[in-house]
C-alpha cells in the first residue's frame, strides 16, 4: 500500500544515494608524551546526503518486536521477562552468524585477547539487545515496575559542580545506557542535558522518525532536563547552547557516538584493537576547563539490578607541550595534545568497562587502523543516532 504522507517531493531527493557518502582525512597525529602513544583525529565532512527512506525491512520488524515485547512487559512477570528475549533472539542466529560474527569476532578478540569465547559473548549479545527493547516496552506500559539501580561515583561529580563551571558526562554505549543511565542521574537528583542527533532512536526512515523513534524519546525525555537536538549542519548553534548550560552550572550528557560530529579520534585499546572515540567531549574540557567524567551502565540482574557507573574526574596530568603533525589551520588553536590526553584516559575507563560486561557492549570498533580497512564499526542492532 502506498502511503504518500511520508514522500517528500523533490527531484533532487530522488536522486540522491541510498546511504550518505563521507570524505574522512586525517588531521593530526598526537603522542601523549607520559603515555607515549599515539591518538589520530580525523575529519569528517559530509561530501552528498542520503536519501531519507520511506519505510524499511528493519522497520517492519522493529514495529513487530516492539508490540510483542510491549504485551510481554503488559501481561507477564517479571521472571518470565528474560528467558523470552533469550529465545527471541535465537531466532535469526544463524543469519547473524553469517552476517556480523566474524568482524564481531575479530574486533572482540584484538580487545580482549583470543582466548575469549566470541561466539558465546555474540549471542549473550543478540540476547541483551532484545531486553533492550524489551526495557524500552517495560517503561512504556508497567508503570510499576521498579528495579534496583545502583548509582557509583556521584560524589566526584558533586564536588565538580561545586566549582560552578558545569560537567559533562560522556557515556558509553553499553545495552542499558540509554534508559537506565538517564533514570539513574535523574533519581539521584542531578538534572542532565541530552546532546542528541536529530536521527536519534530505533530507525532513520519516514516511518521511523514519525512512529518508532517517538516511544524512546518519551520516556529518555521523563528523565532529563532538556534535550539538545542537532543535525551535522548546525553544530556551532549546538557549541552555544551547550556552552550556555555548561556556565550555568548544568550537567551535559554526550554519547560516544562518533557518527554524529564532525571530526573523531582513533587510539589502541586493549591487546591489539582500535576504538573510536568522538572528539567533542574531550575538546570541551581541553578549551573551557569543563569537568568531563566517563560513564557506563550495566545491567547486573536482568530486569531486576543495573549498575550505573561514573568514573572519577578525567584530569590529565600537567606535562610538556608535544607537536602535534600535521595539523590543518582549523584544528591548531585547539590544544591537541591534551584533547589526546582526554582521549586517553576515557580509552582507559572504556576498557575497563568492557573486560567487566563485554556481551553489553553495543558497537566495536576493529582489529585494523581505520587507514587499513574499509569496513565501518561492528554494531548488531543497533541505534540509527544517540
Amino acid at each position: 500500500m502506498r502511503l504518500p504522507w511520508f514522500a517528500k517531493s523533490g527531484k533532487a531527493d530522488r536522486k540522491r544515494p541510498s546511504a550518505a557518502s563521507y570524505r574522512t582525512e586525517v588531521i593530526a597525529d598526537v603522542v601523549v608524551p607520559d603515555r607515549a602513544e599515539p591518538v589520530r583525529f580525523f575529519s569528517r565532512k559530509l561530501v552528498s546526503p542520503a536519501k531519507l527512506r520511506r519505510f524499511s525491512n528493519k522497520d517492519f520488524r522493529e514495529s513487530l518486536l516492539f508490540g510483542f515485547y510491549l504485551g510481554v512487559a503488559a501481561i507477564l512477570p517479571v521472571a518470565w521477562w528474560a528467558p523470552i528475549c533469550g529465545s527471541v533472539s535465537g531466532l535469526r542466529l544463524k543469519r547473524h552468524m553469517r552476517k556480523d560474527f566474524s568482524r564481531y569476532a575479530a574486533a572482540t578478540q584484538a580487545v580482549l585477547g583470543k582466548g575469549i569465547d566470541a561466539k558465546k559473548l555474540f549471542r549473550a549479545l543478540l540476547a541483551a539487545n532484545h531486553r533492550r527493547r524489551l526495557l524500552l516496552a517495560a517503561h512504556v506500559v508497567r508503570a510499576r515496575w521498579s528495579p534496583t539501580i545502583r548509582l557509583e561515583g556521584l560524589e566526584g561529580l558533586q564536588a565538580a559542580l561545586e566549582r560552578g563551571r558545569g560537567a559533562i558526562i560522556w557515556c558509553d554505549q553499553f545495552t542499558a545506557q540509554t534508559i537506565i543511565g538517564k533514570r539513574a542521574l535523574h533519581e539521584a537528583g542531578v538534572e542532565t542535558h541530552q546532546v542528541s542527533v536529530d536521527f536519534h532512536g530505533i530507525s532513520d526512515t519516514t516511518f521511523g522518525l514519525r512512529f518508532l523513534n517517538p516511544p524512546l524519546i518519551a520516556v529518555e525525555n521523563r528523565f532529563l532536563k532538556s534535550r539538545v537536538v542537532f543535525e551535522r549542519s548546525d553544530a556551532y548553534q549546538v557549541t552555544i547552547r551547550m556552552q550556555k548550560i555548561l556556565k550555568d552550572n548544568g550537567v551535559v550528557l554526550m554519547t560516544n557516538n562518533i557518527h554524529a560530529g564532525s571530526t573523531f579520534a582513533e587510539a589502541g585499546i586493549g591487546e591489539s584493537g582500535w576504538t573510536h572515540l568522538a572528539s567533542a567531549p574531550a575538546n570541551f574540557a581541553a578549551r573551557g576547563g569543563t569537568a568531563l567524567f566517563a560513564m557506563s551502565t550495566f545491567e547486573t540482574a536482568p530486569f531486576r539490578e543495573y549498575r550505573a557507573v561514573i568514573s572519577p574526574e578525567l584530569r590529565p596530568a600537567p606535562a610538556q607541550p608535544a607537536p602535534a603533525m600535521p595539523a590543518t589551520k582549523d584544528m591548531a588553536p585547539k590544544n591537541m595534545e591534551l584533547q589526546a590526553h582526554y582521549i586517553l584516559l576515557k580509552r582507559d575507563r572504556l576498557l575497563e568497562a568492557l573486560k567487566d560486561h563485554p556481551e553489553q557492549m553495543m558497537v566495536w570498533a576493529s582489529h585494523q587502523r581505520f587507514t587499513e580497512r574499509s569496513g565501518g564499526v561492528v554494531a548488531i542492532d543497533n541505534d540509527a543516532g544517540s
